[in-house]
């Protein structure tokens, strides 16, 4: 049977192959997809039929129905396996943090880029590829054009910046909240 002759037979027995992918996938809607799937197919694929011509065309698109109706499940279920594992992984809203935890997260952050900023480009350097990209000493090392005690020296220069940096702000944050509940109290009387 040719392309033509196999289009026509489609057209035919369109209303029974709705019927048979409405049952099998459940909604109409998506039966018509499917449908309009078929008719894609049948009309874009260069037909068998010069090589080899289908016998019983209708039992061929019962089959091709039945196989399309399979591969839209399987889909399915993988898209929804797929969206409960990604439901699974997101955190809760217990897990969520305050606003107030971001303020002081975006805040701390904000103060260690600064000491970061602040420390010599090689020192800053050996930190970022050491504590942010995870590269071990030794290559560190190699890359810098130094030896790994050197690197070792300066990632521990590096953090005794960053906690001196922090301190010095923590105490500037401290005189100035009690600063501003002492003006506070001293309006009050």
């Amino acid at each position: 049977m040719s392309d033509a002759g196999l289009k026509a037979v489609f057209l035919v027995e369109q209303p029974v192959l709705l019927r048979l992918l409405t049952a099998r996938l459940g909604n109409r809607a998506d039966a018509e997809d499917a449908l309009q799937d078929m008719w894609l197919k049948l009309d874009q694929t260069p037909s068998a039929a010069a090589a080899q011509p289908i016998a019983q065309p209708a039992a061929y698109l019962y089959r091709m129905a039945a196989n399309l109706a399979a591969d839209r499940r399987i889909a399915a279920a993988r898209s929804g396996a797929r969206d409960t594992a990604w439901l699974d992984i997101q955190p809760s809203a217990e897990e969520q943090p305050t606003i107030e935890r971001a303020l002081l997260g975006r805040e701390r952050l904000a103060r260690i880029e600064a000491a970061l900023a602040a420390m010599p480009p090689r020192m800053s350097t050996a930190l970022r590829l050491y504590r942010l990209e995870g590269i071990p000493q030794k290559q560190i090392a190699e890359r810098l054009g130094m030896t790994v005690s050197g690197v070792e020296k300066l990632l521990r220069r590096a953090a005794k910046e960053i906690y001196v940096h922090q301190r010095s702000d923590e105490a500037e944050l401290a005189d100035r909240h009690r600063l501003s509940s002492e003006g506070k109290s001293h309006r009050g009387t």
